[in-house]
């Protein structure tokens, strides 16, 4: 998958993860981008090890992955910042 690719592949998955999984995220498109780059990482790792097919481009199958990444990447944010509160 060629720069552009993994850039769109991202900001699909990032956000499609923070609209499935709403509530106070770092936020921004290029960190939502970031989010979803990580988070194909992440899926493909574990489709890969469970199918053995991980991310091959922008198809169906690497979106999905792509996004059950991104959630659980989320997850792990609110789990490390869950007790601290900020106040601006």
């Amino acid at each position: 998958m060629g720069f552009i690719a993994w850039i769109v592949l991202g900001l699909i998955a990032g956000a499609i993860a923070k609209a499935i999984m709403p509530g106070r995220d770092p936020g921004g498109v290029i960190v939502t981008i970031i989010i979803g780059i990580i988070g194909a990482f992440i899926g493909g790792f574990l489709g890969n090890m469970i199918t053995g097919s991980g991310v091959s481009g922008l198809n169906l199958w690497s979106i999905i992955l792509s996004i059950v990444g991104a959630m659980i990447l989320l997850w792990i944010y609110r789990m490390a910042t869950r007790g601290r509160h900020t106040t601006v």
